[in-house]
């Protein structure tokens, strides 16, 4: 049984979202030690919750350390194209291989309670936040897994991993927020009426709107955390 306080729970969670938040704005710089010390004045805490922070942040692909201590992680958007790519052949594929009798039907199981989780969030619209990408995550590999091979799901899962740090992009908006909810409804139930080509399409249109919208933000981020590293020089 844990023996923190929720209240020392609370402050570890707003570090963690606080710092979170500089990363993704750009406010720190790319160049920019994240020193613990240093972190911990800025956000008026000790640098216990700070280091837990820093530990989360280094799990989610946000930070990155090298030989001289941890730093913001930054996208090479060279290497996105490719690995967007294999998303799509990768999520394509469960659809696919349905539809030319490789298995023999969407899991119900798997796929009906996603979409029911899908319909509470459409319900009660969440507010956005970069964390909204493990919820996004899991539809994914819900769909993926739905189709029941579970080597495909493996290898999204390691994909997942490499892009998340720049996927968190896509949910900083509520027009964001509100397509992804709404496009995931749309594919599970083309998936569950076995209108499996058009769910097909859906969720190809699907990808490359959030692939658009990262690219996009993803650069944006890159040259506001460039500007803001030679304003200080």
């Amino acid at each position: 049984m844990s023996t923190r306080a929720p209240r020392d729970e609370s402050l570890r969670e707003q570090v963690y979202l606080a710092i979170r938040a500089d990363l993704m704005s750009g406010r720190i710089a790319p160049d920019e030690r994240l020193g613990e010390e240093r972190l911990a004045q800025a956000h008026g805490v000790s640098r216990t919750p700070v280091r837990e922070a820093l530990a989360r942040l280094q799990a989610d692909g946000l930070v990155q350390r090298d030989q001289n201590g941890l730093y913001p992680y930054r996208p090479r958007l060279d290497e996105l194209g490719g690995l967007y790519e294999l998303r799509i052949l990768l999520e394509s594929s469960g659809i696919r291989r349905v539809l030319d009798g490789s298995a023999p039907v969407h899991d119900r199981d798997v796929l009906g309670p996603e979409l029911d989780s899908w319909y509470s969030l459409r319900k009660q619209m969440p507010d956005p936040d970069a964390g909204f990408v493990s919820l996004d995550e899991r539809f994914h590999t819900a769909l993926l897994a739905a189709s029941g091979n579970p080597a495909l799901v493996d290898a999204l899962v390691t994909v997942n991993a490499k892009v998340r740090p720049v996927r968190m992009f896509d949910y900083l908006t509520p027009d964001r927020m509100k397509a992804t909810v709404d496009e995931h409804i749309d594919v599970a139930e083309l998936v569950l009426d076995d209108r499996l080509s058009e769910a097909h399409d859906a969720l190809l249109a699907h990808i490359g709107e959030s692939r658009t919208v990262v690219l996009e933000r993803a650069q944006q981020a890159l040259s506001m955390a460039a500007m803001a590293s030679a304003v200080r020089r």
